[in-house]
């Protein structure tokens, strides 16, 4: 039973920095992709960082430059380092996993609410 849990988020004002973990059980976070998504109020939810296989990492235009994504496989958990937040960057968050790398992601996690002010 694959589990992806979030954590980190919360309220920070604009310029401020959050790091987002999302720890995995049942899934290693060392293989296939994972990546982070965000859900704005009322729109459709957006990539923001992937994590391809061993350590090939890509950002949304809009994050690059202030979020890094990066993971720790002795802990089995994907982080999301966000520096010089924005108010645009008020979302849901949610960690995903995708065995095969497919662009189909198989696991979600619940979600973690960030928002700026």
């Amino acid at each position: 039973h694959v589990q992806l849990v979030e954590s980190g988020g919360g309220s920070v004002q604009a310029g401020g920095s959050l790091r987002l973990s999302c720890a995995a059980s049942g899934y290693s976070v060392s293989t296939g992709c994972m990546a982070w998504f965000r859900q704005k109020s009322g729109k459709e939810r957006e990539g923001v960082a992937t994590f391809v296989g061993f350590g090939t990492a890509f950002s949304a235009d809009s994050v690059k430059g202030r979020f890094t994504i990066s993971k720790d496989n002795t802990k089995n958990t994907l982080y999301l380092q966000m520096n010089s937040l924005k108010p645009e960057d008020t979302a849901m968050y949610y960690c995903a996993a995708d065995r095969f790398c497919t662009g189909g992601y198989n696991y979600w996690g619940q979600g973690t609410q960030v928002t700026v002010s």
